[in-house]
């Protein structure tokens, strides 16, 4: 990446040039995954930028690279970092890690009390949320506010998400709570121990047969405690 001359900081209004080429590859990218992602408009993008909410990997000759911003819910109890996306060029470089460390910073220089969070469907970016002591967790610890789930009615798993009176959807949630968390040492591990269990779970949400791991995860050897999983897929 250094190799690159790959400039990571704070959007400013000047980067607004970029703002339609990010809501374009932020929809190119969830089309060709084939999952559901909130739609943003270029306006939107630029209130972020304006908001100074926004950070943004460019390279030195001003090729965009990389994108992701701040959102803020249940006045400011709650902070998402939204919208990761990296141009297809630049991707498996190191920069959405890079740029995730960046918001993630500046999300609690800006939101020191709040509890961030964010919902993906990639296994990549729960790799990256683990590294900063981010932990998988059930829909009901995320905020509850209606704006943000407003959010969500553009996603093409919306009607799949209120089937499930919003306790579970493609998504896997993950928090940062500053008040109670684990170091990002162990996050990270953890992470590492399971990953082959969160690689099953997000198939399964992708093929849609939440129902039948949920049974097979509360079947299993009566009496012993419920996994995480179990309260992940609680419906």
């Amino acid at each position: 990446m250094e190799d690159q001359n790959i400039i990571i900081r704070v959007a400013t209004t000047a980067d607004k040039v970029y703002s339609k080429t990010i809501t374009d590859e932020m929809e190119a990218s969830a089309a060709a995954r084939g999952t559901g992602i909130a739609k943003r408009s270029p306006e939107y993008i630029e209130s972020k930028i304006d908001e100074g909410k926004a950070v943004i990997a460019i390279t030195d000759q001003n090729e965009w690279v990389g994108f992701c911003y701040i959102e803020t819910w249940s006045h400011g109890e709650y902070v998402a970092n939204s919208g990761l996306i990296v141009a297809p060029a630049f991707r498996k470089s190191g920069v959405a890690k890079a740029i995730k460390q960046r918001i993630f910073a500046l999300s609690r220089e800006k939101y020191p009390e709040a509890k961030i969070f964010g919902l993906t469907t990639g296994l990549a970016v729960m790799k990256i949320n683990s590294d900063l002591g981010y932990e998988p967790v059930t829909y009901s610890e995320l905020t509850q506010d209606e704006a943000f789930w407003a959010g969500c009615k553009s996603c093409v798993n919306y009607e799949i998400l209120m089937s499930k009176e919003r306790k579970n959807c493609m998504c896997t949630a993950m928090l940062y709570d500053p008040k109670d968390h684990y170091e990002p040492e162990e996050t990270k591990q953890y992470f590492k121990e399971n990953v082959k269990g969160f690689e099953r779970l997000l198939r399964f949400k992708q093929w849609k047969l939440l129902r039948p791991f949920m049974k097979k995860d509360k079947n299993n050897n009566g009496g012993k405690p419920k996994s995480f999983f179990h309260h992940l897929f609680n419906l």
